[in-house]
């Protein structure tokens, strides 16, 4: 038996509920629905667990905002003893097109502080993440506003089938392993 954290990043609070910057929890939100499982308050966020062949596999909301993701992140992988190459997080992503999802098995933090914070805070750059492309429809100066910001008309008829897709990459990683995950669906 191996044991996982996934992570969705998003920040707290009815302000940022549909937010592009909040997908992460969207998709976490939707793959716990799918187990029939709900998350519970604990320190640092909302957890919860499903077990998928003979995984035990932990999902976390960091409650610690976007920017000191980390903390809950380094909290659970100590508690839980989960190796690092056992961590997925699931952000937005400026640098892709709206509605491109991608596996990486490492990578840079790409300006995204809720990564720049993980990275810190772990020591390290490579776990693996599911990024989800939220597009660069913004001015100049614009970044944040844009990022939390709700999600356009066009874009919410997309969503769900779309985060029904990271759901499928999720179950893929744990089952499959990263390098066939990346390989079916990059």
């Amino acid at each position: 038996m191996k044991k996982y954290l996934i992570v969705g990043l998003g920040n707290i609070g009815s302000n940022y509920v549909n937010t592009r910057h909040n997908v992460g929890f969207d998709v976490l939100d939707s793959f716990a629905e799918n187990s029939s499982v709900e998350f519970t308050s604990q320190k640092y966020g909302e957890l919860c667990n499903v077990k998928i062949e003979e995984n035990k596999v932990f999902l976390l909301k960091p409650n610690t905002f976007m920017n000191l993701s980390g903390k809950a992140i380094y909290y659970y992988m100590n508690y839980y003893k989960i190796p690092l190459e056992n961590l997925l997080v699931i952000s937005d992503d400026l640098h892709l097109g709206f509605g491109i999802i991608k596996f990486k098995k490492k990578g840079g933090h790409g300006g995204h502080n809720g990564h720049k914070n993980i990275m810190s805070s772990l020591g390290s750059p490579i776990y693996c993440r599911l990024k989800f492309g939220i597009g660069k429809n913004f001015n100049s100066g614009q970044q944040i506003k844009y990022v939390l910001s709700k999600w356009a008309d066009n874009e919410e008829a997309e969503l769900k089938k779309l985060i029904e897709k990271c759901c499928i990459i999720i179950r893929s990683y744990i089952e499959l392993g990263p390098d066939e995950t990346m390989n079916n669906f990059n």
